[in-house]
């Protein structure tokens, strides 16, 4: 843990990802003044939780990077200002497709922020939108993983920790795999009308299978290394 006490940028990027939680919760209309509306605002509960847990994410593993290498060089502020720039652009489009996402998975319990009825062609590029804004998270963190292993000589990073930072570069590789193919549905034409409109949007149930196979086989991995380390 080479990152014992937080950096200027870590505490900045603490900051940051509050305030988009913030923005996420201050996006569901009004405080409920009444039983009836505080019912309807109890409805919109899953879509926040939904886009906290992926802002936690994001947020966890740049914690992860920044307590096991301690690295605050130019790239790592400049790649950590960005994940600052796009979270907090990534926040509306996060809280519109885990609210019509939701809609459609509660047959109509959850209530969507947008209404049903825009035209389809509205609804791909929220997609795509939502896609670009995923995709820049997972690449900057995945380049701070990388930036990280080509430090790793002169960290004096470990087999085990090289493992680490090696497992969180490809954990945000397959989060990129279904996101590319998200992106390059929405911007195919398809029929309106039809289950094929919603095609963007199942894509991503894929990660439910890929993420505990990939957290399966990494730990797994991480086993091997480290009997490696403890038989030399």
């Amino acid at each position: 843990m080479r990152g014992t006490q937080a950096s200027r940028l870590e505490t900045f990027v603490d900051a940051a990802f509050a305030f988009a939680v913030t923005l996420l919760v201050v996006s569901f209309d009004a405080m409920p003044a009444s039983v009836s509306e505080l019912h309807e605002a109890l409805r919109r509960a899953p879509a926040f939780l939904a886009g906290f847990a992926i802002l936690t994410m994001f947020w966890a593993t740049h914690h992860r990077f920044s307590r096991r290498t301690g690295l605050s060089d130019a790239r790592v502020t400049t790649l950590g200002l960005l994940l600052i720039a796009v979270a907090l652009l990534y926040v509306y489009p996060l809280r519109l497709i885990m609210g019509v996402g939701l809609h459609f998975l509660t047959f109509g319990w959850a209530p969507s922020p947008i209404p049903i009825g825009f035209a389809a062609g509205e609804f791909r590029s929220l997609y795509v939108i939502y896609g670009l804004g995923f995709a820049a998270m997972c690449i900057t963190m995945l380049l701070l993983n990388r930036h990280g292993l080509a430090r790793a000589e002169a960290l004096g990073l470990d087999p085990v920790e090289r493992c680490l930072l090696k497992q969180e570069a490809g954990a945000m590789v397959w989060l990129l795999i279904p996101t590319v193919a998200s992106i390059v549905l929405a911007l195919l034409p398809m029929p309106p009308r039809t289950l094929f409109q919603g095609l963007p949007g199942i894509v991503y149930c894929t990660l439910a299978v890929l993420m505990p196979w990939y957290g399966v086989r990494s730990a797994r991995e991480l086993a091997r290394v480290r009997a490696e380390m403890d038989a030399a």
